[in-house]
């Protein structure tokens, strides 16, 4: 099964107010150079003396952390070049919401972040 859809699988098991995850990838050896190339762009982190080789964290909506759509396609280039791989999660949260400041704010910026939060 490709990356992507091995990926898809596991967004489309979580619940909808998860907020980050956190995944494990391995990939065929011979083409680790290519892949660490490739997954610079959702800042995938290489293990060393592990198992497996790259850490991925993914954030729903907010947070330091690749969004889905470019783990979605970096995991699509993957397939694309032939990389095969496997793709494991390892934790995900859910409920979390974030917090930011808004003492002197006025009341439509609050509105507004109230709106495109609770989407």
């Amino acid at each position: 099964m490709p990356l992507v859809d091995d990926f898809q699988e596991i967004l489309d098991a979580l619940p909808s107010d998860w907020t980050d995850l956190e995944l494990d990838l391995r990939v065929d050896e011979d083409h680790y150079v290519d892949a660490a190339t490739l997954l610079v762009t959702c800042n995938a982190q290489p293990y060393s003396n592990h198992d497996w080789h790259f850490h991925l964290i993914v954030a729903h909506h907010f947070g330091h952390a690749a969004a889905p759509e470019v783990v979605r396609g970096t995991l699509r280039l993957l397939d694309n070049r032939g990389i095969a791989g496997e793709l494991i999660l390892r934790e995900s949260r859910a409920g979390r919401v974030e917090v930011t400041q808004m003492w002197g704010r006025p009341e439509s910026v609050r509105q507004e972040f109230r709106r495109i939060r609770s989407q």
